[in-house]
């Protein structure tokens, strides 16, 4: 019997079959964007080219959807600017 509370595909055991691991983990990539604050201490997992920070400095990176870094910037603002520039669907973590 079919659950009214999922699709009418998610009863099918071949489910796993419908997307890869891959096209999942790719699934945004270039269209899909998030913010987040990063203290500059952390940065250099991210942006290993940054030079020497304050490490309490609050900065803003804008991440691709598979969380790839695109830019880092000192606002909010700013970093929302350029995602509207390069025409990214925002999304929220929160």
């Amino acid at each position: 019997m079919h659950n009214t509370n999922s699709p009418f595909w998610a009863d099918d055991n071949d489910i796993a079959e419908v997307m890869t691991v891959d096209e999942l983990s790719e699934l945004g990539t270039g269209d899909v964007a998030y913010i987040k604050a990063v203290k500059a201490g952390d940065l250099k997992e991210m942006f290993p080219d940054v030079p020497p920070l304050e490490d309490d400095l609050t900065l803003y990176a804008l991440l691709n959807a598979d969380g790839t870094p695109i830019l880092l910037a000192d606002s909010r603002a700013a970093a929302l600017a350029n995602a509207f520039e390069q025409e990214l669907e925002m999304v929220s973590l929160n």
